[in-house]
């Protein structure tokens, strides 16, 4: 296996990563960022020689597709924070009048 299709195989999970979060499919999600991290290794594991444009473009790719990954994330648990918040009557959330002048 060459770098390039490692790094083609950490693209692949990244586009089945973004997929299970659209559709909150948890076990697709775990089978993607496991074979994500696999992947990942292997990159890692051949070495870290002169890239040419191809395995920067590739890389770059990559990290594209895991700043949207973390979006999501944080979109989600954002969410879940708010439904909690709502459940629990703290419509305020961590806001809290005269706190933060404490911290200043």
């Amino acid at each position: 296996m060459t770098r390039r299709d490692a790094l083609i195989d950490v693209i692949d999970a990244l586009h089945a990563e973004i997929a299970a979060l659209k559709t909150n499919d948890v076990a697709s999600l775990e089978r993607a960022t496991t074979t994500k991290l696999a992947a990942i290794e292997t990159v890692a594991a051949l070495g870290q020689g002169p890239a040419g444009p191809e395995l920067r473009e590739l890389a770059e790719e990559a990290n594209r597709l895991n700043e949207t990954c973390r979006i999501y994330v944080n979109l989600m648990a954002a969410n879940v924070r708010r439904r909690l918040q709502m459940l629990t009557g703290d419509h305020a959330g961590n806001y809290r009048p005269g706190i933060a002048a404490a911290y200043a």
